[in-house]
């Protein structure tokens, strides 16, 4: 298993807009990249930015987290990925709307919102006033189960799911203005020659998500779910993320926590609104996803790579995850 390397890209430019736009829609492609590098050997993140995307070696800085501003026009760009983000995201609307569709549920974000996007969800931008405007800031997955203030991380993205059914809070205008500001001050450590910035991006990340813990106490209330489950949920993913294309029963897993099936369900459930076979079977589409796009690898090899039991296994799971059939993905 090859170490986990972490980067990010700097800020949009605003003077040109086409170059932004671009920019916009790499960055959250190369987030997918690292999604699927954890169980396959591909390109560094900066090898592929700089080969494949022809991005300047300039542009491509050591980090592990990604903040920038967002417009209408934008945020559009990020329905030509047709995958999901590896990473967790918040997003803050500091002006107008945006409809979309988080788990096939529609969603409108507004002034004051909070958004948090959690690894695996499938999320699709449908409409947006032309004035919206929103700061975003992203942690790849990995990097966030590493840190110091794992528990609070877990905690932040899913205890509006938990607690409230959406992944949304709304912040009165002092949170606002106090999160935007924050947001607005690791987008300037982004783009400085911080002789330690690894070190003060991570503590800047750890306060915004401290902060943010604050704030939903008095929005939500104390969360119910506890520190065992929290650290069990913590410690499924990472098996996951290792042993996914090998492993697709829930079996294997609970048996590595030394917990029932039952129980596995139940944290999973508990934590996230999800189940198991929902984590398990996205970490298999991302996977045969990236294979059908960028191998010459037969439909035949990449399901026995991926382990299903057949090539016609392999075809019915890609057909009813993705709603079209291998092949007609791969001409498309």
């Amino acid at each position: 298993m090859q170490s986990y390397r972490f980067f990010y890209i700097k800020s949009l430019s605003k003077t040109n807009k086409n170059s932004t736009e671009t920019n916009f829609f790499a960055f959250f492609f190369a987030f997918y990249i690292i999604y699927i590098t954890f169980a396959v050997s591909m390109y560094k993140l900066s090898d592929f930015l700089t080969t494949v995307l022809g991005m300047s070696h300039d542009d491509v800085v050591p980090g592990e987290l990604y903040c920038s501003e967002s417009n209408t026009s934008q945020t559009f760009l990020t329905n030509q990925m047709q995958e999901t983000l590896a990473g967790y995201s918040y997003t803050l609307v500091n002006e107008g709307w945006l409809e979309l569709l988080y788990n096939n549920r529609m969603l409108t974000l507004q002034k004051g919102d909070l958004m948090i996007y959690s690894p695996g969800v499938q999320i699709r931008i449908i409409n947006g006033s032309k004035n919206y405007h929103s700061v975003c800031l992203i942690i790849d997955e990995q990097a966030a189960l590493e840190i110091p203030a794992v528990r609070n991380v877990v905690h932040t993205a899913y205890q509006p799911i938990a607690e409230l059914g959406r992944p949304i809070i709304h912040l009165d205008e002092k949170q606002a203005a106090h999160f935007w500001q924050h947001m607005q001050e690791i987008i300037s450590y982004q783009h400085s020659n911080h002789r330690y910035l690894h070190e003060a991006l991570r503590t800047l990340f750890t306060q915004f998500v401290l902060d943010l813990m604050d704030a939903m106490a008095q929005n939500i209330g104390p969360g119910q779910i506890s520190e065992r489950t929290t650290e069990q949920f913590i410690a499924f993913i990472r098996l996951l993320n290792t042993h996914f294309i090998e492993h697709h029963d829930i079996g294997f897993y609970a048996e590595r926590l030394h917990i029932t099936t039952i129980h596995l369900s139940r944290i999973v459930r508990q934590v996230t609104g999800r189940t198991v076979v929902d984590y398990i079977n996205q970490m298999l589409l991302m996977e045969a996803s990236w294979l059908l796009q960028t191998t010459d690898l037969s439909i035949a090899a990449i399901a026995e790579q991926l382990h299903f039991s057949d090539q016609s296994s392999f075809g019915r799971f890609f057909t009813r995850m993705k709603g079209v059939s291998p092949k007609k993905y791969r001409m498309e």
